[in-house]
């Protein structure tokens, strides 16, 4: 096959000393799929999660283009641009970019909100081929004056989806209009929402699509288990999971960021090493919250689904959502977090009352069903004034008494399936 290594592609030697200085010997499907077609100048429409190798398969042909033309590099006039919806994303993006272009002439840098825009201005004012950027930041510094998008020639969007949820479509359409008309435009998402097809229909010109199904992706190498958990007791079921040290790097998702917070705290209390992240941190702690994380240094990351997407942290063992998503499709972006690059990974998700309507709709998007975990767990008993024993423990469905302790041990039952309909049946 001629794309079954990078040499296939015709790419100039200095992206193929740094490809092999990154160890990438293989493409990945995706990037089979699009570098032969972003090299001929077309337009892209790309479904496909963060960890397919998206990131490598738009910006090669980018900076291989960029290169062979040798444009004259113009003060706050970039010749690409790359939005993204988070700081992270942009970050880790504009991280690829220095590597695989390190051997080529070609300047790049990355602007984002939540750090003061000095340095960013003067690095726009030296001159920049490649732009990275998230819209908020980039809109500002349009409107002021301080970058100008008319020498666009290759747009690209990714994680559009992401950036329709965060509430910067009408961003990204007014950034997308003060770009030169003449161009090749990328758009990459997860899912595709009337509103991102929508814009894709308006901003994209004949294009491919490819499409590369992210809960195939996702599941394959994933060992997933379902912990069905009351809500307060959670923080127990954690603690006592965590004690397994083969969960030796460990992602916790909460739905919100106050829930980040808590959930952060009680591990702390309790003397684990963890760290919060959330969109309401400020830039530089998460930063250093990720870094921490990446490094070793802490062992868990409690995170929002800021952390869902966009964040490439090598051997993460277990993720665990500590409350199941509103959004199935988020369900797959967390547990792609772990079994990335080959290896294998566990996700851990625990699942109260409230939350089966949730777990019920991930597993009609993934056409399968997560299989069931059993615990224990250890709840302090009421004092006998408070509340008298039942009367006969033993005959007391899931409950057992050890009257040495006082403590009450509740285990999970399996859910059953109903004969008659197919349908499972969860435990009350």
């Amino acid at each position: 096959m001629p794309f079954s290594t990078f040499d296939g592609f015709g790419l100039v030697e200095p992206l193929r000393l740094a490809l092999k200085t990154e160890k990438y010997l293989k493409p990945t499907p995706i990037q089979v799929q699009t570098i032969p077609l972003l090299a001929q100048g077309k337009d892209l429409l790309g479904i496909a999660e963060t960890g397919s190798g998206k990131t490598a398969a738009f910006a090669l042909p980018i900076l291989q283009r960029l290169s062979l033309q040798r444009l004259p590099r113009t003060p706050a006039s970039p010749h690409a641009l790359i939005l993204a919806p988070t700081r992270e994303l942009a970050s880790q993006i504009g991280q690829r970019f220095g590597a695989y272009g390190r051997g080529l002439p070609l300047r790049s840098t990355v602007i984002f909100g939540g750090v003061s825009q000095h340095h960013q201005v003067k690095a726009l004012k030296a001159g920049v081929d490649i732009l990275v950027a998230t819209p908020g930041r980039l809109l500002d510094l349009c409107n002021q004056r301080l970058v100008r998008l008319d020498q666009v020639s290759i747009l690209v969007l990714d994680e559009a989806d992401r950036m329709l949820d965060m509430g910067f479509i009408h961003d990204v359409r007014k950034i997308v209009s003060l770009c030169r008309r003449q161009r090749q435009t990328l758009l990459l998402s997860a899912t595709m929402p009337a509103p991102i097809a929508k814009l894709a229909q308006d901003i994209l010109t004949d294009p491919i699509r490819v499409d590369v199904a992210p809960a195939k992706i996702a599941v394959d190498r994933i060992d997933q288990r379902v912990f069905f958990v009351g809500a307060k007791e959670k923080r127990a079921l954690l603690e006592g999971l965590l004690a397994d040290r083969a969960m030796d790097r460990v992602l916790v998702f909460t739905r919100t960021k106050r829930g980040a917070d808590r959930v952060c705290r009680n591990l702390t209390q309790s003397g684990l090493a963890a760290v919060a992240l959330h969109g309401n941190k400020a830039q530089n702690a998460r930063v250093r919250a990720l870094d921490d994380f990446r490094n070793g240094r802490v062992r868990i990351l409690v995170a929002t689904d800021i952390a869902a997407r966009g964040i490439d942290v090598p051997n993460i063992s277990h993720v665990v959502n500590y409350e199941l998503p509103n959004e199935p499709e988020s369900y797959v972006h967390r547990i792609g977090r772990t079994a990335r690059a080959g290896a294998g990974g566990a996700a851990l998700s625990f699942c109260d009352h409230s939350e089966r309507p949730h777990l019920q709709a991930i597993e009609r998007l993934m056409r399968s069903t997560v299989t069931v975990g059993e615990h224990r767990l250890a709840v302090a008993a009421p004092a006998a004034s408070h509340q008298p024993p039942h009367r006969n423990d033993a005959a007391a469905p899931g409950k057992r008494r050890n009257r040495s302790r006082g403590w009450r041990f509740d285990s999970v039952q399996r859910p059953a399936r109903n004969p008659a309909k197919g349908a499972r049946a969860y435990p009350h």
